[in-house]
């Protein structure tokens, strides 16, 4: 087989050929490959889903605390209410909110003071395993 012959298949096969004719050496590079192996696609989608975990884990945590914080916003809210009824008429008791608030239930308290002349109401509202307990301090009432 002639040089030129070994040349004309190189040429075939390859994507770059040179010649160096000082020396006779032929340099060439292998064709450029069209996909990816199955190591590199395997490799990503092992990237890809770890990624994926940490997004979904890290997306249901968010969920649960901002669910915490409705909840607890909502508890307060109430309870700064009720504790605005007893400031009228303080008065021990229980019970729970109307609709929208179902899920919400209360307990009320009135004891006397260390400070004399007022006693310290009480408002526990609670949902679930979330509880906001509010305290003030209101003037006896004269009777």
């Amino acid at each position: 087989m002639s040089l030129h012959v070994a040349i004309k298949m190189l040429r075939r096969q390859t994507t770059c050929l040179r010649i160096d004719e000082k020396n006779l050496l032929i340099f060439f590079v292998r064709p450029l490959s069209l996909g990816f192996t199955l190591l590199e696609v395997m490799v990503s989608l092992a990237i890809v889903g770890g990624l994926l975990i940490t997004l979904i884990y890290t997306l249901n945590y968010h969920l649960g605390i901002a669910e915490t914080h409705s909840i607890i916003t909502i508890s307060t809210s109430l309870a700064k209410v009720k504790l605005h009824e007893l400031e009228i008429t303080p008065a021990v008791g229980s019970g729970t909110f109307e609709e929208p608030f179902l899920d919400y239930s209360y307990e009320t308290d009135v004891r006397n003071s260390s400070f004399l002349g007022m006693s310290q109401i009480s408002v526990t509202v609670r949902n679930g395993r979330e509880a906001v307990t509010l305290s003030e301090l209101i003037l006896n009432p004269s009777k």
